[in-house]
């Protein structure tokens, strides 16, 4: 008959290696490493970013153009402002810096807080190529040649910043126009040479950045095709493994109910008749047909682990089951591992222990909480189990897995097992 003994620090009887005996084993626990198991996985990760490499590739586009346009237009102005020697004009001079400078910070400010648009290139473009025009009364025939003119400057710029907001054809196009411009506001200027040297220049630029531009963009669209190949096969790899992890489920809980309760009568380790098989056979339908009728626990909320067990007790009336239960609070999927675990493992002592003695014991420290199943069985050996069979590996060891616990197996044939069940992190 089973027994439950409620009192804290109730004592188990010690065990010796003469059986049998009216005590669990007292051989030393010698705590083996555990069976190895792959770990579960961890839940997926939140959904990443869709088309990372755009978007990273989308703000550098944004921030280079405004820092290298703004920095220009504070170079420019000082540059035009320090050289200024006949034909240059004052007035037009003064209206294009402050013009320039002005629509630097503009164009800064716009590309940061909406990202580099074709509207605000446009504009830019427009402008330099008024300034190109009139570089007759804006800039000094001395330091016109060699294209180190402050126009020059401004015009290289715009070259660059025109390819970041447009298709490349788009911006090579308006790179040409702004050579063309240069080419004809140095010849108004009476400067043959750097009317055809830096306009060569400046074409080739235009060349060289939309390269540049064209090749970023083409390897920010493989890598985010690459991702989203990526993010296709992870969640098929999740809605595998989900699909894969309830069906391991299920088939725990057809092994610890029907077919361990119909194996036990096969075995003869149960009578047909006897009030147990009755309490295994009740409780088997609750396991199978409960769940899908009742609301299922928050997995975090505490539950009294020795209530749980008691059920478990219940379940094995009739069996020389003796249970030391110390009263503990763990979360409800803790307790659900630890109880299912246990009767798995009283499961096996009445199919393959015949009328053996076994103990059922749950006692908690500061720091864990263990539970000992312990009968002075025939024992096995663990490296004699098949890989295909259910009833160590996945109804014990890969359940306590599950909730982050530990299974460690003490038994040798002819020695009787000793089975403890151990959660740690207890608060």
């Amino acid at each position: 008959m089973a027994r439950i003994d409620t009192r804290l620090g109730a004592s188990v009887p010690n065990h010796s290696l003469r059986r049998p005996h009216s005590g669990p084993p007292d051989r030393p626990w010698l705590r083996p490493e555990p069976i190895p198991l792959a770990p579960l996985p961890e839940p997926p990760p939140a959904a990443p970013t869709f088309n990372p490499a755009g978007v990273a590739l989308a703000r550098v586009y944004a921030l280079f153009p405004a820092a290298i346009r703004l920095s220009c237009g504070i170079a420019v102005a000082v540059v035009a402002l320090a050289v200024r020697e006949p034909p240059v004009q004052a007035v037009p001079l003064a209206i294009a810096v402050v013009a320039l400078t002005i629509w630097s910070y503009v164009f800064y400010r716009q590309t940061v807080d909406n990202g580099i648009q074709a509207r605000t290139v446009l504009i830019d473009v427009a402008l330099t190529i008024v300034a190109c025009l009139a570089m007759r009364v804006l800039v000094s025939p001395d330091v016109m040649p060699g294209g180190v003119s402050w126009v020059a400057v401004l015009a290289s710029t715009s070259i660059i910043t025109a390819q970041f907001a447009l298709r490349v054809v788009h911006g090579m196009l308006l790179g040409f126009v702004i050579a063309i411009a240069y080419c004809t506001g140095a010849l108004l200027a009476g400067d043959t040479g750097e009317a055809i040297s830096h306009s060569v220049v400046l074409v080739v630029q235009t060349f060289m950045a939309a390269g540049l531009v064209y090749l970023t963009r083409r390897s920010a669209r493989a890598a985010d095709s690459v991702f989203t190949a990526y993010q296709a096969t992870h969640r098929e790899a999740v809605i595998s493994r989900a699909a894969r992890e309830a069906e391991r489920k299920q088939n725990r809980d057809l092994h610890d109910t029907v077919l361990s309760t119909l194996t036990m009568v096969g075995l003869g380790g149960v009578a047909t008749q006897s009030a147990m098989l009755r309490a295994r056979a009740a409780s088997d339908l609750r396991t199978l047909f409960d769940p899908a009728r009742r609301t299922p626990l928050d997995p975090g909320a505490k539950i009294s682990l020795d209530e749980r067990l008691r059920v478990i007790v219940e379940r094995f009336e009739g069996y020389p089951l003796t249970a030391a239960l110390e009263p503990c609070l763990v979360p409800s999927a803790v307790a659900d591992a630890i109880a299912e675990s246990a009767d798995a493992a009283l499961s096996n002592v009445v199919r393959h222990a015949e009328g053996a003695v076994a103990w059922l014991r749950l006692h908690r420290t500061r720091e864990s909480v263990v539970v000992e199943v312990i009968d002075v069985g025939p024992g096995f050996d663990m490296a004699a189990i098949p890989p295909y069979r259910y009833g160590i590996r996945e109804s014990i060891m890969a359940r306590m897995a599950s909730v982050g616990a530990t299974a460690r197996i003490d038994t040798a044939p002819g020695n009787g097992t000793r089975i403890q069940l151990e959660w740690v992190d207890v608060h």
